[in-house]
């Protein structure tokens, strides 16, 4: 089986490569992949103690975050390295003030692991949620280095609790200890042997306290609302757009709609511009005058939507319409307003907590938004308390970033 899995890493070096030739992403991920030694050698040396903080992407990144910062105040005098596999994490945070030095994770051949780790040398290992590679934690195993991972979600259809996932469970075995979201992802690992864990809880309910605590102005937002009801859609993918836009065009009630799609290249965010059939305003186009009698304002930035949702009554949270996944439900909820999703929210232990709690609406259809909508615009008691439920269940489930410090022992 691990030979096995080398050749599909060894193939998977060479779709890269070719690619990168058409792709954006794959062509700054193959870059970046190459430049990752050199980069590790200019800014670590032999003498660092060294923290690695590895993440798949932007949202594991910031799911991560409040434990890296705890971890970094209780050992200052320690260098970071932050990896990420994927470009959207790596080129928006490759300033992340919390590392040292940011690079791309070489793929896991057995070469790269042991020339990442010569260079690295790290005292504490902190990989986020999903993030499991095979050579990598067999060599971090083999070196005796200490390695947790964090926010860790398992179901029993992933490879790890199949008949033939013994690899993949043996690389579980790498880590010192495993923080997990719910009890049922420790009664996964506990029936296949795996006894080092802890039911800690999402790092995300700290992270969005946070960001509640630091949120920020965003030009022009307040004159784009002037005062009246304003529903935020974040992270919009195409089937989220389409009922949403049907929605926006037919509606009466003097409300404003606030879109950030998930993509905000020129193309696609013209494209929400020819769907929509009312006063609509690009966000990078607005001024203090000339958004004021718009209906709708589409955001082609990235960064703005977790301050955003602090201007909004009521939220739409996209990806679950279709099978890209829900996006993250706490970055709304802690504002204290009510959020409404698509249908497809299974694999988000979260979203079915909150649809329990009565704080989030799953809708299916453009009927069932269209009457979802209509309720919270015109029941503004059902909407504050619905909000108020969000809140509250964001508070009940936070401090966990001071359950797995407790634990760790540096």
């Amino acid at each position: 089986m691990h030979t096995f899995y080398n050749i599909v890493i060894a193939l998977l070096e060479v779709i890269l490569k070719i690619g990168s030739r058409f792709d954006l992403k794959l062509r700054q991920g193959y870059v970046g992949r190459k430049q990752t030694f050199e980069r590790l050698a200019q800014h670590i040396t032999v003498q660092d103690k060294v923290f690695w903080f590895h993440c798949a992407s932007l949202g594991e990144y910031e799911q991560g975050l409040p434990v890296f910062e705890a971890l970094k105040q209780k050992r200052p005098d320690h260098k970071v390295v932050l990896s990420f596999f994927s470009p959207s994490g790596y080129e928006i945070k490759q300033n992340a003030e919390i590392a040292d030095v940011v690079v791309y994770l070489p793929t896991d051949s057995k070469s790269n692991a042991k020339k990442f780790l010569d260079l690295v040398h790290p005292e504490l290992i902190v990989f986020v949620k999903y993030e499991i590679w095979i050579n990598y934690l067999f060599e971090i195993k083999n070196r005796h280095y200490k390695a947790i991972l964090i926010s860790a979600l398992f179901r029993d259809q992933q490879i790890f609790f199949k008949w033939y996932g013994g690899l993949f469970r043996k690389a579980l075995t790498a880590f010192h200890h495993i923080f997990v979201q719910n009890v049922n992802s420790q009664i996964l690992l506990e029936n296949k042997g795996i006894q080092n864990t802890t039911v800690a809880g999402d790092t995300r309910f700290d992270r969005v306290l946070q960001n509640k605590a630091t949120s920020k102005p965003v030009a022009h937002i307040n004159e784009f609302i002037n005062g009246k009801l304003c529903i935020v859609i974040g992270s919009s993918w195409p089937e989220d757009e389409i009922i949403l836009s049907r929605y926006i065009n037919q509606t009466k009630h003097d409300v404003k709609f606030i879109f950030v799609p998930h993509n905000v290249n020129t193309s696609h965010i013209n494209h929400i511009k020819n769907l929509l059939k009312v006063p609509t305003i690009v966000f990078s186009e607005a001024d203090s005058d000339n958004c004021v009698e718009m209906k709708v304002m589409i955001v082609n930035k990235i960064g703005l939507l977790r301050n955003l949702y602090n201007f909004g009554d009521i939220a739409y949270v996209g990806g679950a319409m279709g099978k890209t996944g829900l996006h993250n439900i706490l970055e709304p909820a802690v504002f204290g307003i009510p959020i409404i999703i698509g249908k497809n929210f299974a694999k988000f232990p979260e979203a079915k907590a909150m649809i329990k709690n009565g704080g989030v609406i799953s809708i299916d259809n453009y009927k069932s938004l269209a009457a979802e909508l209509e309720d919270l615009i015109t029941n503004d008691i059902a909407r504050r308390d619905k909000g108020q439920k969000n809140a509250n269940f964001v508070n009940l489930n936070s401090g966990v970033v001071s359950k797995i410090i407790g634990i760790i022992e540096l």
